[in-house]
Formats: C-alpha cells, structure tokens, sequence
C-alpha cells in the first residue's frame, strides 16, 4: 500500500470520529472560560481572553469576534493602545475570514500603520494580504483579482522589510512572493526545508503542508499534491480547524483523479465545518465546487442503482432458468433413480439366479459324484453276485440259491449303506441343516440326531431342499408309500413355528448358497 492510501484511510477514519476531536476542542476551551471567571486582574482577563481568540480564530467565527470585542473594551479601560490595536488587527483578520469584507477593510482602514509598533505592523501587512487573499476567492473575477494581487505584492515587500533577512518567516514570505512570481520550484525548494522545521499536529504544520500542496499543483506534481492535501487535511481534522481550505482542495483533487466517494465525503466535511465556522465567504467558495461533485455523485449512485436492477433482473432470470434446470434434473433423477431400482432388483434376480446355479452346480457335481460312486459299487455287487450264483448253480447249490433269494438281510443293508451315503453327501453341501430346520419349528418339537445323520422325516425334507418336490419320486427313494410321505410331512408340518406353505418355502431356502 502507498503512502498516499495509507494516509486517505487515516483521514476517512478520523472524518467518522470527527465529533470526538470538536468535543476535545471545545472542552480545552472551556478550560480557559474557567480560568477567565475566576480571574478579577483586567491585565489577566486581556491575556485569557486573547488565548480564547487564538483558540476560536479558525474554531468558530462569532464566538471569536465576541472575544474579541471584549479585549477592545478591556483594553479601552485599560488605556493601553497596544493592546486597543492588537484587538482591532484581529478583529479585522476573523472578519475576513468569516467573509464580512467591508467591516474588515473598514477597521484596517482606520488603523494608522505609522503609529503601529514593528510586530504589529507585521500583523497589519499579514492581515491586509490574507483580506486579499479570501477576497480574490470569494469574488471569482479577473479585473478585481489583478488589482488585489498588485496590492498583496506591495504589502508582501513591506512586510519583507519588516523582517530579518534568513528568518524562517523571512523566508516563508519570499517563498509565496516566488509562487505569485511564477519561480514554483525555487518556491518548492523553500518550503520543503521550512516544513522540516515545523512541529506536526499543529496549526503551522497543516498551513505550511497547505502552502506546499499549492506550489505542487502548480508544478503539475498530482502525487505530492495529494500527499500535502491529507497531511494538512488530517491535521486540520485532529485539531478541529472549521476554517480550513485542506478538505475542500482534497475534495476538488478526488473529483479528478476520479475518486467520486471520497470527493463527496470530502465536501460534505468540509461544507459542515464551514457551517460549524459560519463562514460566509467559505460557504460561497464551497458552493461553486459542491453541486459539481454532487451531482456526479448523485449520478453515480443512480447509474449503481440501475446497474442493481439490472443485476437483480439477471439474476432473477437465472434463478428461473436454474428452478427450470433444477426441476428437469429432478425429473431425470427421478428416472435414474428409478431406472437404478429396476436395475438393482434385475441385478439382485441375476444373483439369486447365479447363487441357486452355483447351488445347483454344486448339488449336480457332489451328487453326481455320489451316483457315479454308487453305480460302480452296485456293478461291483452285481458282478460278485453273479458270480456267486454261477458258482453254486455250477456246483448244483440250487437250495442255497433259494435260501438267499428269500432273505431280506442283503437288501436291507444295501439300503442302509445308501441312506448312509445319501446323507453324508447332504451334509457335505448342508452341514448346518439340522440346526436350521430345527429352528423352524417348536423348541418342544426339535430333533435331537447323531452328527451327519437324518432319519425319515428329515430325509423327506432334505429331497425337498434339493428340489425333489415329487411326492412320488420321494416315496420312491425312500421305498414308502406316497400315503405314508403325506403322513410323515403333515406331521413335521404341525411341529412347524408356521403355517405349512411358508414352512416349506423356509425349508427350500435352508443354507442357500452364497458367492464369497
């Protein structure tokens, strides 16, 4: 950030607490106003109250001329010229900064610069310029500007005489004679080595930056310019000086350099001190640059005010468009979301298809292992019995031949040694199926069986889970009749924690596969 920001943000922090730095001001002076009542000496008052106009001089135009009037009276009574002409001097200098032109050239006019004593011709020769200055302000007008420049020059030389040559306001003097003369660098150079002298936050430092900030626009420096505008500006808002040219100059350097709220926070500060002031002539010098920068500023607010309908309608149009959008995106995820569910139920079909294939794969691969083991056995059996009764009919055994075709004991064992087979190939593809289907039924009902073993009723429901529902193809298998198999399921049945129909669906679904 540079030094001229810095210092603008400075100044519009201290506008905003300006209040502050008038309530300073005005309780310091009331500080005297106590001392003055309790002071009786007229010697004492003249001195008070000559604080007090130093004090109003740029605070407030009225109260300092009342003052004033007191010290004329003060020193009337006093008898003391001196004082009688110092008094009329100031009063003639706060008449010509509240614009009051013809009283103050009046007073000056009817003081006799010969009888004067040297430092107040100096006062005289000072108060005559700074009357020509404001006046040369206040009327605007070439002709009568010329004539009042032409007047300062002479009184500037006198006042130059005056004092010592190589005194800082020796120096000072012949800086603004340089300026009228045109020599702005010459009178630069001067002022920049008085300024190094001058103590900051007073009312010497904010005049002298003021003087420097003149001689830079004149030399066309707009950063310097700027610089020494807030550095007196500033300075003139600390120490609550209503009289003050600083914020009206800093308002006018805003304006060009385009910086139209400042330029309008400027002039407002500005036109309210001259008010606070009461200053005539400040308020007419403000007032020809005021509407100017109102009007711009008034301009640029409505030129932001259609520029915020303007954003408003755009962004309500893009509001619309963006509920139509939003409300088209709802409706495809609606058929996204949809078309997810079909999706996922198709995929959840696909999986319970495969795990039943993979079930059933695993069902076909161990029980046609089985069969194929038990094919073979049963050759086996059929070739040794072949040959057993080939060698008895050989042998002419024909009673032992009856005698074995009569026993039940060879088939009954066979059976046995099939439902012993059959089983443990159950288990090896539902080994927890006892337990689950005892889960199913009443804790009373439960079957209580050797490991890997099922009996009759189990075994009907263990064809049912593989899917052998064929009440015949069971009776069959397990050599019973269908009668008997309907006996033997109603009977589980009634054991069941559920109606028949869900039971058997419970049973299908006992340690259904699933895929890792």
């Amino acid at each position: 950030m540079s030094e001229v920001d810095s210092l603008l943000g400075l100044l519009d922090k201290m506008i905003i607490n300006r209040r502050e730095y008038t309530t300073k001001k005005e309780t310091y002076i009331e500080g005297i106003k106590k001392k003055l009542h309790n002071t009786i000496a007229l010697e004492d008052r003249f001195h008070l109250n000559d604080e007090i106009i130093s004090e109003y001089q740029s605070f407030k135009c009225d109260s300092a001329l009342a003052y004033v009037d007191r010290n004329i009276s003060v020193a009337q009574a006093l008898g003391n010229e001196e004082y009688l002409q110092n008094s009329r001097l100031k009063q003639a200098f706060v008449l010509s900064l509240s614009g009051l032109f013809s009283p103050a050239r009046e007073v000056l006019e009817s003081i006799d610069y010969q009888k004067l004593p040297s430092y107040l011709k100096v006062s005289y020769c000072w108060g005559y310029i700074r009357y020509n200055e404001n006046l040369i302000k206040y009327m605007d007008n070439r002709t009568y500007e010329k004539l009042y420049l032409s007047e300062n020059k002479r009184y500037r030389d006198s006042l130059m005489n005056l004092l010592g040559q190589g005194s800082d306001m020796y120096l000072k003097e012949k800086s603004f004679k340089l300026k009228a003369e045109e020599a702005y660098q010459e009178s630069a150079e001067i002022q920049l080595k008085l300024f190094t002298k001058v103590a900051p936050n007073t009312h010497g430092y904010a005049m002298s930056a003021m003087g420097l900030a003149m001689v830079f626009k004149e030399l066309g420096n707009v950063e310097l310019e700027e610089k020494y505008l807030l550095l007196a500006a500033i300075t003139d808002v600390q120490l609550a000086v209503k009289e003050n040219e600083s914020l009206l100059a800093l308002a006018i350097c805003q304006y060009n350099k385009g910086d139209v709220d400042r330029a309008f926070n400027y002039i407002q500060a500005s036109l309210e001190d001259a008010n606070f002031y009461n200053s005539r002539f400040r308020n007419a010098v403000i007032a020809k640059v005021h509407p100017i920068i109102e009007a711009t500023y008034l301009a640029k607010i409505e030129q932001q005010k259609k520029n915020l309908r303007l954003y408003a309608l755009t962004i309500s149009v893009f509001v619309v468009v963006l509920i139509v959008t939003l409300y088209f995106l709802y409706k495809q995820v609606r058929i996204v979301s949809k078309a997810r569910k079909n999706l996922k139920s198709i995929n959840n079909q696909l999986v319970s298809v495969n795990q039943r294939l993979d079930e059933a794969n695993l069902i076909r691969e161990r029980y046609i292992g089985y069969y194929i083991n038990q094919c073979a056995v049963y050759l086996d059996k059929l070739e040794e019995y072949r040959k057993y009764v080939h060698r008895k009919i050989k042998a002419g055994q024909i009673e032992d031949l009856q005698k074995l075709s009569s026993s039940n004991l060879v088939f009954e064992r066979d059976t046995e040694a099939l439902y012993y087979d059959f089983d443990k190939t159950f288990f090896e593809v539902y080994p927890n199926f006892v337990e689950e289907f005892n889960s199913l039924l009443k804790e009373d009902e439960r079957y209580d069986l050797k490991r890997n073993q099922l009996n009759t009723e189990l075994r009907i429901f263990a064809l049912i889970r593989l899917g052998i529902t064929d009440v015949n193809q069971i009776a069959t298998f397990l050599r019973y009749s269908m009668q008997t198999i309907y006996n033997y399921k109603s009977k589980v049945k009634g054991k069941a924690l559920m109606d028949g129909d869900s039971f058997e669906e419970k049973v299908k679904k006992i340690g259904s596969f699933t895929q890792g």
